[in-house]
């Protein structure tokens, strides 16, 4: 059981006050901030006390996570002339979620240390339906103490907190992550255009893609080995992912007919039929 000290929260945006209302249950009490004070209305009426800045954020808490815009803000709020700083207790850890740039949270802990405390890089995924239920990823880039202390308080939060590494690996984590999620949006808006050129109904295809990635796990289902290196044929994966790309290169090359038939330009299509065999790492299938 850690130190229950307070826990405190700057900015309450739409990300940001769902997670402090999840932390209104840590029995240390939850102390927020935001340039806006209306913002903590809710929080303060369900508990929670206001702060008129970081710096008396820090007076009384002993972890304190910062969902803010970008960068700049994030240095204002750690170190700036009201931030953190001026007042945190050695010992104090911070969690910044905000994605920002790896650099800003190297550089950032290092300016913290001087003051002995703790900076990790804790970037959340799961969007505001998840913090509102407490489902949030949280990747966290920092020491290992840290990232413990940060862990207690913050169950309520998170039902998968991951210690990446090193400050700054939370955030390249998470930088990953969301190639992924992008790519795979853009790729999704590829599939549309083919589905409406051949009249099917976007909306219904949207209701099939959802509830079978449900079940099969979507595109972090082959996201099962610790290495992208070409998988040797007696490794135990090999006929696993070679299945998946006899698969997947039947079901592309068909996918690409049709847009050539229908005139739908498939540009993500042709890149994944070049590259899906090899990205697995089984090499394309000899002809």
């Amino acid at each position: 059981m850690t130190d229950q000290k307070a826990v405190g929260f700057i900015g309450l945006g739409n990300m940001g006050a769902p997670m402090a209302e999840r932390l209104l249950a840590w029995p240390g009490g939850l102390v927020v901030c935001d340039t806006r004070p209306e913002a903590a209305d809710k929080l303060v009426e369900a508990g929670a006390t206001l702060a008129d800045s970081p710096a008396e954020v820090a007076k009384t808490a002993g972890v304190i996570g910062i969902t803010v815009l970008n960068d700049e803000q994030v240095k204002s709020v750690v170190s700036g002339p009201d931030g953190i700083l001026t007042t945190a207790a050695p010992g104090t850890v911070i969690a910044i979620h905000s994605t920002i740039g790896p650099q800003t949270a190297i550089d950032l802990a290092a300016v913290c240390a001087k003051s002995r405390v703790e900076l990790v890089d804790a970037p959340v995924s799961g969007g505001a339906p998840g913090a509102q239920q407490g489902k949030l990823a949280i990747m966290v880039g920092g020491e290992r103490s840290a990232y413990l202390q940060l862990k207690e308080p913050y169950a309520s939060v998170s039902d998968m907190m991951v210690h990446a590494g090193p400050v700054g690996a939370g955030t390249r984590m998470k930088l990953a992550r969301n190639l992924l999620h992008f790519i795979a949006f853009t790729a999704t808006t590829e599939a549309a255009r083919l589905a409406e050129a051949a009249g099917i109904d976007i909306a219904k295809l949207g209701k099939v893609v959802r509830h079978t990635d449900a079940i099969t796990g979507g595109p972090g289902a082959i996201m099962l080995r610790d290495t992208t290196a070409p998988i040797d044929p007696d490794d135990f994966w090999y006929e696993i992912f070679t299945h998946v790309r006899d698969l997947g290169e039947k079901d592309l090359a068909l996918a690409l007919q049709l847009g050539a038939e229908l005139g739908v330009d498939l540009p993500l299509g042709h890149i994944s039929l070049d590259r899906f065999a090899d990205g697995l790492g089984v090499g394309k299938a000899k002809q």
